[in-house]
């Protein structure tokens, strides 16, 4: 009875631990800023903007980097990716901008990276955002040569005569003629975007502190001058939305991987997962497919595997992995685009997560 209390004592220790160094103030200068930025994307970007030039006829110099720009700064939580997804390829986009925008929202937006980058690593942050927008414009575009030329040549067979005819789109034509440029928006993502750089500065806590304070005071003169109290008062209530919702997730996630550290054998991960093979990292791109982890939590669980053993690599691999291709993501997806395309998006993501592990392995690993 006594080992069993010995045992419990030393596993909430561990998890108390984690949670200390979690809730040091260089994480959180780095997430309170990022939750504001998330917010201030969800109530005050104009998303008409966005999904105008998504379409299947936009150019794709256009509309597959546009795509991969929206899901960075609009798919803040991987929750809400599925239903912004549906949403705009409802609208009229085609289905290669809009697998893009799948796969980059949830792996490369602001809160993501930054909490990556805090906890794991500039470097391997650096080559999450990399190469998940990479990857999501090529698999994309894959995509749409598979099963979009397809779809062409169906409609030519059934429509004869019209093969080799170009007809204008006038109302397409009159639609992206005006394009606005929010830039009271701009400017103050770029005061709030300052302020989350001033809070991951590698120099000591006093020195960061002044800069968070002056671009905030900054970013909060700008919105109370530019947009009106209703459109703040939005913007705060989307700021407490993406912290009640994710914040409490992060806490019990830090928590439990405390507590995974000390049950895992480090040798277990050493042998398995600890060099960067096609083995290894194969192994990681399954466990972040069939393993969920709410939004960010994967980010405590890759520092967990870090310090366990694991290779860079095969890290890389999971953490591109595991926020765009959960089983529950894959059944949803699949409801909406059917068997043939989602086993394809599938396939061709596994596919890159392992090539991405690899290829970050043998250069920085």
């Amino acid at each position: 009875m006594a080992d069993m209390a010995n045992i419990l004592y030393d596993l909430l220790i561990a998890g108390g631990s984690a949670l200390v160094n979690y809730l040091s103030a260089h994480v959180l200068l780095c997430l309170v800023p990022a939750f504001f930025i998330a917010g201030a994307l969800s109530a005050l970007l104009k998303k008409e903007a966005i999904t105008k030039y998504l379409g299947p006829d936009t150019p794709k110099y256009i509309s597959y980097p546009l795509a991969a720009i929206a899901g960075t700064l609009i798919a803040v939580c991987s929750c809400t990716i599925l239903p912004l997804f549906a949403g705009i390829w409802k609208k009229g986009a085609g289905l290669g901008p809009a697998i893009t925008f799948l796969i980059t929202g949830p792996a490369v937006n602001i809160l993501a990276i930054t909490y990556t980058g805090q906890l794991v690593g500039w470097d391997i942050a650096g080559a999450r955002a990399t190469l998940a927008i990479s990857f999501g414009i090529v698999i994309g575009l894959i995509m749409s040569m598979i099963f979009e030329r397809k779809k062409k040549a169906e409609e030519e067979k059934a429509v004869p005569g019209v093969v080799g005819c170009a007809v204008p789109d006038v109302s397409k034509a009159e639609d992206q003629k005006d394009v606005k440029v929010d830039r009271e928006f701009i400017w103050l993502f770029i005061l709030l975007f300052m302020g989350l750089i001033s809070g991951t500065l590698p120099i000591p806590l006093l020195w960061r502190l002044p800069f968070v304070a002056l671009f905030a005071v900054a970013a909060a003169a700008w919105a109370l001058k530019k947009y009106t109290r209703e459109d703040n008062k939005q913007w705060m209530r989307e700021t407490w939305y993406f912290t009640k919702l994710i914040l409490p997730l992060l806490l019990i996630g830090v928590f439990v991987t405390g507590i995974l550290a000390v049950l895992i054998p480090g040798e277990l991960v050493a042998e398995y997962v600890g060099d960067n093979s096609v083995r290894s990292n194969s192994i990681t791109t399954a466990f972040g497919i069939l393993m969920y982890f709410p939004t960010l939590v994967e980010v405590p669980v890759a520092r967990m595997f870090l310090d366990l053993g694991m290779a860079k690599g095969p890290l890389l691999a999971y953490l591109l992995s595991g926020p765009t291709m959960s089983l529950q993501s894959i059944f949803v997806v699949q409801k909406m685009m059917g068997k043939k395309k989602t086993l394809t998006y599938v396939m061709l993501m596994a596919v890159f997560c392992v090539l991405g592990g690899l290829i970050f392995g043998w250069v920085f690993g």
